[in-house]
Protein backbone atom coordinates (compact mmCIF):
# COMPACT_ATOMS: atom_id res chain seq x y z
CA UNK A 1 0.00 0.00 0.00
CA UNK A 2 0.95 3.61 -1.03
CA UNK A 3 3.09 5.43 2.02
CA UNK A 4 0.50 8.24 3.42
CA UNK A 5 0.63 11.94 2.28
CA UNK A 6 2.13 13.71 5.07
CA UNK A 7 -0.19 15.88 7.17
CA UNK A 8 1.34 19.08 8.20
CA UNK A 9 0.13 20.18 12.29
CA UNK A 10 -2.01 23.38 11.48
CA UNK A 11 -1.62 23.87 15.23
CA UNK A 12 1.39 23.83 17.12
CA UNK A 13 1.42 21.06 20.42
CA UNK A 14 1.65 22.90 23.60
CA UNK A 15 3.73 20.51 25.53
CA UNK A 16 6.49 19.91 22.47
CA UNK A 17 8.29 23.05 20.14
CA UNK A 18 8.62 22.52 16.37
CA UNK A 19 11.87 21.75 15.05
CA UNK A 20 12.24 24.12 12.94
CA UNK A 21 11.90 26.34 15.87
CA UNK A 22 14.84 25.16 17.94
CA UNK A 23 16.99 24.80 15.31
CA UNK A 24 19.47 26.94 13.64
CA UNK A 25 18.40 27.74 10.42
CA UNK A 26 21.59 28.50 9.39
CA UNK A 27 22.88 24.90 9.81
CA UNK A 28 23.75 23.75 6.37
CA UNK A 29 21.72 20.54 6.99
CA UNK A 30 18.75 22.33 7.24
CA UNK A 31 18.96 24.97 4.23
CA UNK A 32 19.31 21.67 2.41
CA UNK A 33 16.10 20.08 3.63
CA UNK A 34 14.43 22.69 2.55
CA UNK A 35 16.27 23.10 -1.28
CA UNK A 36 15.36 19.56 -2.24
CA UNK A 37 11.97 18.75 -3.64
CA UNK A 38 11.14 15.85 -2.41
CA UNK A 39 7.46 15.60 -3.44
CA UNK A 40 9.46 14.58 -6.96
CA UNK A 41 10.07 10.97 -5.07
CA UNK A 42 6.18 10.77 -3.71
CA UNK A 43 5.76 11.06 -7.26
CA UNK A 44 8.23 8.74 -8.97
CA UNK A 45 7.69 5.64 -6.27
CA UNK A 46 3.87 5.94 -6.20
CA UNK A 47 2.99 3.76 -8.85
CA UNK A 48 5.72 1.10 -7.66
CA UNK A 49 3.00 0.49 -4.80
CA UNK A 50 -0.12 -1.06 -4.22
CA UNK A 51 -3.05 0.89 -4.47
CA UNK A 52 -4.94 -0.86 -1.51
CA UNK A 53 -3.45 -4.17 -0.07
CA UNK A 54 -1.32 -4.15 2.80
CA UNK A 55 -0.16 -1.94 5.64
CA UNK A 56 0.89 1.80 4.47
CA UNK A 57 4.69 2.17 3.59
CA UNK A 58 6.89 4.03 5.47
CA UNK A 59 7.01 7.87 3.84
CA UNK A 60 9.05 8.25 1.15
CA UNK A 61 10.84 11.28 2.32
CA UNK A 62 12.12 9.23 5.63
CA UNK A 63 13.40 6.28 3.12
CA UNK A 64 15.16 8.98 0.59
CA UNK A 65 16.38 10.48 3.35
CA UNK A 66 17.96 7.89 5.40
CA UNK A 67 20.08 6.74 2.25
CA UNK A 68 20.85 10.01 1.56
CA UNK A 69 22.75 10.46 5.09
CA UNK A 70 23.81 7.08 5.10
CA UNK A 71 25.96 7.61 1.91
CA UNK A 72 26.66 11.17 2.30
CA UNK A 73 28.19 10.35 6.08
CA UNK A 74 29.80 6.88 5.40
CA UNK A 75 26.67 4.91 7.93
CA UNK A 76 25.49 1.66 7.92
CA UNK A 77 21.90 1.11 7.96
CA UNK A 78 21.78 0.10 11.90
CA UNK A 79 24.30 3.10 12.53
CA UNK A 80 22.19 5.91 10.30
CA UNK A 81 18.57 4.76 11.74
CA UNK A 82 20.48 5.30 15.54
CA UNK A 83 21.73 8.32 14.50
CA UNK A 84 18.76 9.98 13.66
CA UNK A 85 17.18 9.20 17.20
CA UNK A 86 19.59 11.21 19.02
CA UNK A 87 20.47 13.86 15.74
CA UNK A 88 17.89 17.08 15.47
CA UNK A 89 19.06 18.24 12.13
CA UNK A 90 18.61 14.41 10.75
CA UNK A 91 15.04 14.67 11.82
CA UNK A 92 14.12 17.75 10.20
CA UNK A 93 15.41 16.50 7.13
CA UNK A 94 13.78 13.49 6.89
CA UNK A 95 10.64 15.16 7.55
CA UNK A 96 10.02 15.13 11.22
CA UNK A 97 8.22 18.07 12.75
CA UNK A 98 9.01 17.26 16.33
CA UNK A 99 11.78 15.76 18.01
CA UNK A 100 10.89 11.77 18.12
CA UNK A 101 12.15 9.66 21.09
CA UNK A 102 11.57 6.09 19.43
CA UNK A 103 13.00 4.52 16.15
CA UNK A 104 10.72 5.34 13.39
CA UNK A 105 11.32 2.48 11.19
CA UNK A 106 13.75 -0.80 11.73
CA UNK A 107 17.43 -0.74 9.55
CA UNK A 108 15.75 -4.00 7.67
CA UNK A 109 12.88 -1.71 6.18
CA UNK A 110 15.77 0.08 4.45
CA UNK A 111 16.85 -3.32 2.51
CA UNK A 112 13.36 -4.14 1.69
CA UNK A 113 12.55 -0.57 0.02
CA UNK A 114 15.96 -0.76 -2.03
CA UNK A 115 14.23 -4.30 -3.30
CA UNK A 116 11.28 -1.99 -3.99
CA UNK A 117 12.63 0.61 -5.71
CA UNK A 118 15.41 -1.38 -8.12
CA UNK A 119 18.61 0.17 -9.80
CA UNK A 120 16.67 1.43 -12.34
CA UNK A 121 14.56 3.96 -10.03
CA UNK A 122 16.96 4.57 -8.13
CA UNK A 123 18.97 7.01 -10.30
CA UNK A 124 15.86 9.57 -9.43
CA UNK A 125 17.69 10.20 -6.12
CA UNK A 126 21.33 11.12 -8.13
CA UNK A 127 18.91 13.15 -10.43
CA UNK A 128 17.55 15.46 -7.59
CA UNK A 129 20.92 16.14 -6.23
CA UNK A 130 21.80 17.73 -9.61
CA UNK A 131 18.31 19.00 -10.02
CA UNK A 132 19.55 20.65 -6.47
CA UNK A 133 22.69 22.22 -7.53
CA UNK A 134 20.91 23.52 -10.53
CA UNK A 135 17.93 25.19 -8.82
CA UNK A 136 20.88 27.06 -6.69
CA UNK A 137 23.31 27.76 -9.54
CA UNK A 138 25.54 25.78 -7.84
CA UNK A 139 26.11 23.46 -11.06
CA UNK A 140 25.26 25.09 -14.57
CA UNK A 141 24.71 24.35 -18.32
CA UNK A 142 28.20 25.69 -18.76
CA UNK A 143 29.96 23.53 -16.43
CA UNK A 144 28.48 20.41 -18.76
CA UNK A 145 30.99 22.01 -21.74
CA UNK A 146 33.70 19.24 -20.74
CA UNK A 147 33.38 16.12 -18.26
CA UNK A 148 35.68 13.79 -17.36
CA UNK A 149 35.19 10.06 -17.87
CA UNK A 150 36.77 7.15 -16.06
CA UNK A 151 36.13 3.68 -14.76
CA UNK A 152 37.00 1.57 -11.40
CA UNK A 153 36.18 -1.23 -9.45
CA UNK A 154 34.01 -1.45 -6.66
CA UNK A 155 34.69 -4.65 -4.30
CA UNK A 156 32.14 -6.94 -2.76
CA UNK A 157 32.27 -7.21 0.87
CA UNK A 158 34.08 -11.02 0.35
CA UNK A 159 36.74 -12.59 1.86
CA UNK A 160 39.72 -13.21 -0.71
CA UNK A 161 38.99 -16.37 -2.50
CA UNK A 162 41.55 -19.37 -2.41
CA UNK A 163 40.38 -23.01 -3.84
CA UNK A 164 40.80 -24.63 -0.01
CA UNK A 165 38.53 -22.00 0.73
CA UNK A 166 36.19 -22.48 -1.78
CA UNK A 167 36.38 -26.07 -1.25
CA UNK A 168 35.57 -26.17 2.58
CA UNK A 169 32.86 -23.81 2.33
CA UNK A 170 30.90 -25.35 -0.53
CA UNK A 171 31.09 -28.64 1.68
CA UNK A 172 29.97 -26.88 4.69
CA UNK A 173 26.79 -25.75 2.67
CA UNK A 174 25.92 -28.72 1.18
CA UNK A 175 25.87 -30.85 4.46
CA UNK A 176 23.70 -28.13 6.24
CA UNK A 177 21.57 -28.11 2.90
CA UNK A 178 21.07 -31.83 3.48
CA UNK A 179 20.19 -32.07 7.31
CA UNK A 180 17.92 -29.97 7.06
CA UNK A 181 16.14 -31.66 3.93
CA UNK A 182 16.51 -34.99 6.28
CA UNK A 183 19.13 -36.20 2.93
CA UNK A 184 21.38 -38.87 4.87
CA UNK A 185 25.14 -38.61 4.09
CA UNK A 186 27.71 -41.34 4.35
CA UNK A 187 30.23 -38.76 6.18
CA UNK A 188 29.59 -34.98 6.83
CA UNK A 189 33.54 -34.43 6.99
CA UNK A 190 33.29 -31.81 9.67
CA UNK A 191 36.43 -32.47 11.58
CA UNK A 192 38.49 -33.51 8.78
CA UNK A 193 37.34 -30.75 7.00
CA UNK A 194 38.21 -28.22 9.21
CA UNK A 195 41.23 -30.05 9.99
CA UNK A 196 42.20 -29.71 6.49
CA UNK A 197 41.50 -26.14 5.95
CA UNK A 198 44.15 -25.16 8.72
CA UNK A 199 46.94 -27.51 8.06
CA UNK A 200 46.51 -25.70 4.74
CA UNK A 201 47.24 -22.59 5.65
CA UNK A 202 50.16 -23.38 8.09
CA UNK A 203 51.71 -25.11 5.22
CA UNK A 204 51.28 -22.16 2.84
CA UNK A 205 52.67 -19.89 5.37
CA UNK A 206 55.69 -22.03 6.19
CA UNK A 207 55.91 -22.25 2.05
CA UNK A 208 55.59 -25.84 1.81
CA UNK A 209 53.63 -25.89 -0.83
CA UNK A 210 53.74 -29.82 -1.46
CA UNK A 211 51.91 -30.18 1.80
CA UNK A 212 49.80 -27.69 1.26
CA UNK A 213 48.65 -28.98 -1.76
CA UNK A 214 48.08 -32.11 -0.87
CA UNK A 215 45.53 -30.98 1.97
CA UNK A 216 44.06 -29.04 -0.87
CA UNK A 217 43.51 -32.23 -2.45
CA UNK A 218 41.85 -33.49 0.72
CA UNK A 219 39.42 -30.47 1.01
CA UNK A 220 38.59 -31.48 -2.93
CA UNK A 221 37.84 -35.20 -2.16
CA UNK A 222 35.50 -34.21 1.12
CA UNK A 223 33.49 -31.65 -1.23
CA UNK A 224 33.14 -34.34 -4.19
CA UNK A 225 32.12 -37.21 -2.03
CA UNK A 226 29.38 -35.47 0.11
CA UNK A 227 28.12 -33.67 -3.82
CA UNK A 228 27.96 -37.43 -5.05
CA UNK A 229 26.12 -38.69 -2.48
CA UNK A 230 24.06 -35.71 -2.44
CA UNK A 231 23.07 -36.64 -6.28
CA UNK A 232 22.20 -40.40 -5.69
CA UNK A 233 19.85 -39.52 -2.19
CA UNK A 234 17.94 -36.74 -4.00
CA UNK A 235 17.62 -37.11 -7.48
CA UNK A 236 14.86 -34.63 -7.70
CA UNK A 237 16.30 -31.69 -5.41
CA UNK A 238 14.63 -28.30 -5.30
CA UNK A 239 15.49 -25.05 -6.78
CA UNK A 240 17.65 -24.10 -4.55
CA UNK A 241 19.50 -26.72 -3.44
CA UNK A 242 20.11 -27.49 -7.48
CA UNK A 243 21.85 -24.01 -7.18
CA UNK A 244 23.73 -24.39 -4.60
CA UNK A 245 24.88 -28.08 -6.64
CA UNK A 246 25.10 -26.14 -9.74
CA UNK A 247 27.92 -23.58 -7.52
CA UNK A 248 29.22 -26.52 -6.37
CA UNK A 249 30.17 -28.48 -9.11
CA UNK A 250 31.74 -25.46 -10.77
CA UNK A 251 33.79 -25.25 -7.92
CA UNK A 252 35.01 -28.74 -8.57
CA UNK A 253 35.33 -27.95 -12.16
CA UNK A 254 37.26 -24.64 -12.53
CA UNK A 255 40.99 -24.64 -13.56
CA UNK A 256 43.22 -21.75 -12.80
CA UNK A 257 43.29 -20.13 -15.72
CA UNK A 258 39.50 -20.62 -16.59
CA UNK A 259 37.33 -17.80 -17.39
CA UNK A 260 34.34 -16.92 -15.88
CA UNK A 261 35.03 -18.70 -12.24
CA UNK A 262 32.95 -18.46 -9.46
CA UNK A 263 34.81 -16.77 -6.86
CA UNK A 264 31.80 -16.61 -4.18
CA UNK A 265 29.37 -18.97 -2.87
CA UNK A 266 26.48 -15.98 -1.51
CA UNK A 267 27.87 -13.27 -4.37
CA UNK A 268 28.54 -15.76 -7.58
CA UNK A 269 28.22 -12.17 -9.65
CA UNK A 270 31.85 -10.98 -8.45
CA UNK A 271 34.74 -10.67 -10.82
CA UNK A 272 38.06 -10.97 -11.00
CA UNK A 273 39.59 -7.19 -12.30
CA UNK A 274 43.07 -6.52 -13.21
CA UNK A 275 43.28 -3.19 -13.21
CA UNK A 276 47.61 -3.32 -13.25
CA UNK A 277 47.70 -1.66 -9.51
CA UNK A 278 51.26 -2.46 -7.74
CA UNK A 279 49.47 -2.14 -4.39
CA UNK A 280 46.83 -4.37 -5.57
CA UNK A 281 47.26 -7.08 -8.81
CA UNK A 282 43.65 -8.31 -8.44
CA UNK A 283 40.30 -6.69 -7.47
CA UNK A 284 36.79 -8.77 -6.55
CA UNK A 285 33.40 -7.01 -7.58
CA UNK A 286 32.50 -5.09 -10.62
CA UNK A 287 33.48 -2.33 -12.76
CA UNK A 288 31.81 0.88 -12.63
CA UNK A 289 32.05 3.84 -15.08
CA UNK A 290 32.07 7.23 -13.49
CA UNK A 291 31.23 10.72 -15.23
CA UNK A 292 32.43 14.22 -13.28
CA UNK A 293 32.65 17.68 -14.62
CA UNK A 294 36.13 18.87 -15.29
CA UNK A 295 35.20 22.53 -13.35
CA UNK A 296 33.62 21.83 -10.36
CA UNK A 297 33.91 18.04 -10.04
CA UNK A 298 30.46 17.08 -10.14
CA UNK A 299 29.36 13.25 -10.54
CA UNK A 300 26.65 13.30 -13.29
CA UNK A 301 26.72 9.48 -14.05
CA UNK A 302 27.69 6.16 -11.96
CA UNK A 303 26.88 2.91 -13.56
CA UNK A 304 27.93 -0.83 -12.30
CA UNK A 305 28.98 -2.81 -14.88
CA UNK A 306 28.82 -6.62 -14.70
CA UNK A 307 31.08 -9.27 -17.04
CA UNK A 308 34.10 -6.55 -16.69
CA UNK A 309 33.74 -5.18 -20.20
CA UNK A 310 36.59 -3.23 -21.66
CA UNK A 311 36.30 0.62 -20.77
CA UNK A 312 36.27 1.91 -24.63
CA UNK A 313 32.73 -0.16 -24.82
CA UNK A 314 31.63 1.73 -21.79
CA UNK A 315 31.81 5.38 -22.76
CA UNK A 316 28.21 5.63 -24.50
CA UNK A 317 26.35 3.86 -21.99
CA UNK A 318 27.83 6.25 -19.69
CA UNK A 319 27.42 9.54 -21.68
CA UNK A 320 23.59 8.22 -22.07
CA UNK A 321 23.38 7.92 -18.23
CA UNK A 322 24.66 11.48 -18.07
CA UNK A 323 22.09 12.89 -20.37
CA UNK A 324 19.14 10.85 -18.54
CA UNK A 325 20.13 12.04 -15.17
CA UNK A 326 21.31 15.80 -15.63
CA UNK A 327 19.05 16.57 -18.82
CA UNK A 328 22.16 18.08 -20.78
CA UNK A 329 24.94 16.78 -23.03
CA UNK A 330 28.52 17.44 -22.83
CA UNK A 331 30.57 19.61 -25.40
CA UNK A 332 33.99 17.66 -24.48
CA UNK A 333 34.54 14.37 -22.61
CA UNK A 334 38.10 13.44 -21.40
CA UNK A 335 38.86 10.17 -21.39
CA UNK A 336 42.82 7.66 -20.33
CA UNK A 337 44.23 5.42 -23.32
CA UNK A 338 41.75 2.77 -22.07
CA UNK A 339 39.40 4.47 -24.24
CA UNK A 340 40.58 3.41 -27.11
CA UNK A 341 39.00 2.48 -30.62
CA UNK A 342 36.35 4.93 -29.47
CA UNK A 343 35.38 7.47 -32.06
CA UNK A 344 36.09 11.00 -31.97
CA UNK A 345 32.81 12.13 -31.81
CA UNK A 346 29.48 10.36 -29.88
CA UNK A 347 26.42 12.08 -30.77
CA UNK A 348 27.03 16.17 -29.88
CA UNK A 349 29.58 14.75 -27.77
CA UNK A 350 33.75 15.12 -28.80
CA UNK A 351 35.94 12.26 -27.20
CA UNK A 352 39.36 13.86 -26.36
CA UNK A 353 41.77 10.92 -25.48
CA UNK A 354 44.94 11.89 -22.88
CA UNK A 355 48.24 11.47 -24.66
CA UNK A 356 51.19 13.84 -24.99
CA UNK A 357 50.55 17.30 -26.05
CA UNK A 358 51.01 18.29 -29.48
CA UNK A 359 52.98 21.39 -30.43
CA UNK A 360 49.41 23.30 -32.18
CA UNK A 361 47.59 22.61 -28.96
CA UNK A 362 47.28 25.80 -27.07
CA UNK A 363 47.76 26.17 -23.18
CA UNK A 364 44.00 26.57 -22.51
CA UNK A 365 43.40 23.52 -24.12
CA UNK A 366 45.72 21.61 -22.51
CA UNK A 367 45.10 22.55 -19.56
CA UNK A 368 42.40 20.37 -19.28
CA UNK A 369 43.67 17.38 -20.64
CA UNK A 370 45.59 17.68 -17.64
CA UNK A 371 42.20 18.36 -15.94
CA UNK A 372 41.39 14.61 -16.64
CA UNK A 373 43.20 13.24 -13.81
CA UNK A 374 40.93 15.44 -11.22
CA UNK A 375 38.38 12.58 -11.50
CA UNK A 376 40.90 9.99 -9.52
CA UNK A 377 40.31 11.75 -6.22
CA UNK A 378 36.88 11.93 -6.61
CA UNK A 379 36.77 7.88 -7.14
CA UNK A 380 38.63 7.63 -4.16
CA UNK A 381 36.86 10.40 -1.69
CA UNK A 382 33.77 7.87 -3.07
CA UNK A 383 34.95 4.69 -2.04
CA UNK A 384 36.42 5.90 1.12
CA UNK A 385 34.37 8.40 1.90
CA UNK A 386 30.66 6.85 0.36
CA UNK A 387 30.67 3.41 0.74
CA UNK A 388 31.64 2.20 -2.45
CA UNK A 389 34.98 0.51 -1.22
CA UNK A 390 33.69 -2.54 -0.39
CA UNK A 391 29.68 -3.07 -1.25
CA UNK A 392 27.72 -4.88 1.40
CA UNK A 393 24.29 -4.88 -0.99
CA UNK A 394 23.20 -8.51 -2.57
CA UNK A 395 23.25 -9.30 -5.81
CA UNK A 396 23.81 -7.59 -9.13
CA UNK A 397 21.00 -5.05 -8.26
CA UNK A 398 22.90 -4.14 -5.28
CA UNK A 399 25.97 -3.57 -7.06
CA UNK A 400 24.09 -0.53 -9.07
CA UNK A 401 22.58 0.80 -6.79
CA UNK A 402 25.57 1.02 -4.32
CA UNK A 403 27.18 2.59 -6.83
CA UNK A 404 24.50 5.34 -7.73
CA UNK A 405 23.70 6.16 -3.63
CA UNK A 406 27.98 6.59 -3.25
CA UNK A 407 27.65 9.11 -6.06
CA UNK A 408 24.49 11.04 -4.24
CA UNK A 409 26.48 10.95 -0.96
CA UNK A 410 29.44 12.43 -2.96
CA UNK A 411 27.01 15.02 -4.00
CA UNK A 412 25.27 15.85 -1.17
CA UNK A 413 28.66 16.91 0.32
CA UNK A 414 29.36 19.14 -1.97
CA UNK A 415 26.51 20.94 -1.59
CA UNK A 416 26.50 21.20 2.11
CA UNK A 417 29.82 22.68 1.87
CA UNK A 418 28.51 25.00 -1.08
CA UNK A 419 25.92 25.76 1.36
CA UNK A 420 28.34 26.18 4.64
CA UNK A 421 30.56 28.47 2.09
CA UNK A 422 27.96 30.33 1.08
CA UNK A 423 26.84 31.34 4.58
CA UNK A 424 30.61 32.18 5.63
CA UNK A 425 30.96 34.69 3.31
CA UNK A 426 27.31 36.57 4.34
CA UNK A 427 28.87 36.60 7.59
CA UNK A 428 32.21 37.71 6.43
CA UNK A 429 30.46 40.52 4.45
CA UNK A 430 28.12 41.20 7.35
CA UNK A 431 31.18 41.64 9.71
CA UNK A 432 33.26 43.62 7.33
CA UNK A 433 29.88 46.27 7.25
CA UNK A 434 30.06 46.61 10.68
CA UNK A 435 33.91 46.93 11.24
CA UNK A 436 33.71 50.38 10.65
CA UNK A 437 30.96 51.51 12.87
CA UNK A 438 32.59 49.64 15.68
CA UNK A 439 36.08 51.71 15.28
CA UNK A 440 33.86 54.80 14.97
CA UNK A 441 32.02 54.18 18.42
CA UNK A 442 34.83 53.38 19.94
CA UNK A 443 36.35 56.99 19.08
CA UNK A 444 33.90 58.81 19.93
CA UNK A 445 33.37 57.28 23.43
CA UNK A 446 37.35 57.66 24.24
CA UNK A 447 36.62 61.50 23.24
CA UNK A 448 34.31 61.53 25.75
Amino acid sequence: MKPKAPQPSRQDDLFRSRLDQILNRKHPVFVLANQIDWEVFDNKFGPLYSEKKGRPGKPTRLMVGLHYLKHAFNESDESVVAGLLENPYWQYFCGFEFFIHQLPVDPTSMTRWRQRIGPKEMEQLLSETLATAKREEYLMERHMERVNVDTTVQEKAIAYPTDSRLYHKARVLLVKAARDRGIPLRQSYLRLGKKALIMNGRYAHARQMKRAKKEQKKLKNYLGRVYRNILRNCPQPDEQLTELLAHAKRILTQQRHDKNKLYSLHAPEVECIAKGKVHKKYEFGCKVSVVTTSKDNWIVGAEALHDNPFDGHTLKGALEQMKRVVGWDAGNAYVDKGYKGNPKQLGTTLIHMAGRRKKSMKPSEWRWFKRRSAIEPVIGHMKHDNRMDRNYLKGSDGDKMNAILAACGFNLRKLLRAIYRLLFKELLRLKMLLSPLRTSTVFVGTTI
